[in-house]
């Protein structure tokens, strides 16, 4: 009976761990956040690709230790010489205006989430979870293939026969709008003041960029005011 019992724990422990894809914005954050209300063992992991700043890195990485969850940033950088042409990694003007417009193709980074899922899929079977949790939503879906519910779902299959270990992909928000994540952060009572949505670095976010008005028209639709500042 006691094996039971030590055998049935580690099961528990086992099944209760995910890896968190954390970039520090809005939409991760709340991810992040969904996974520990959903009382997950969260292993919180952040990638430096070669962005263009490490804002939101930091706050990544401030959240985790408030919320003292273990967190790791990995240095991929190098890969920036393979993955050219995006205004998020390249000497390339950040386009503004709303994510549905076709200058905002210029912020695709080649086969990123492919990449990034890969290596989180790889870290989880290393501390044995069973989830890599992603913030996909569907206000990606318009611009960013790599956010689309086709890819999810063919990522998932994959993950699942990939390792000797079967990893799912999980995206809680795959299917709906940042407005809707933010609805559910506003729900589970988060602070979103230390989280950055900007494409550029600067002290103070620029409002005009597709991420900053998407994110902008989210809090505005929830009737409150973003806690961050702006400078315009």
């Amino acid at each position: 009976m006691r094996a039971l019992t030590i055998i049935h724990e580690e099961t528990l422990q086992m099944t209760n761990k995910v890896v968190v894809i954390y970039s520090g914005g809005m939409d991760s954050f709340t991810v992040l956040n969904r996974a520990l209300k959903d009382g997950k063992k969260v292993y919180a992991l952040s990638f430096d690709y070669g962005q263009r700043h490490v804002k939101e890195l930091e706050c990544a990485s401030r959240i985790c230790n408030k919320l003292n969850v273990h967190h790791k940033v990995i240095d991929i950088s190098a890969i920036n010489q393979l993955l050219t042409g995006s205004s998020l990694t390249d000497d390339i003007d950040i386009p503004e205006g709303h994510y549905e417009a076709e200058s905002m193709k210029s912020t695709i980074v080649p086969n990123r989430n492919m990449i990034l899922l890969s290596l989180a899929v790889g870290y989880a079977v290393s501390v044995k979870a069973e989830q890599v949790y992603y913030g996909a939503h569907a206000g990606d879906h318009a611009i960013y293939p790599d956010c689309r519910p086709e890819f999810v779902m063919k990522m998932n299959d994959v993950c699942q026969i990939a390792n000797y270990e079967p990893v799912e992909i999980f995206s809680p928000y795959l299917n709906v709008s940042k407005t809707d994540i933010l609805t559910d952060g506003i729900n589970m009572n988060l602070d979103y003041s230390d989280t950055w949505t900007c494409y550029n670095g600067r002290e103070k976010a620029c409002g005009k960029c597709g991420a900053c008005q998407e994110r902008l028209e989210a809090f505005t639709e929830n009737g409150i005011v973003d806690p961050i500042e702006y400078e315009s």
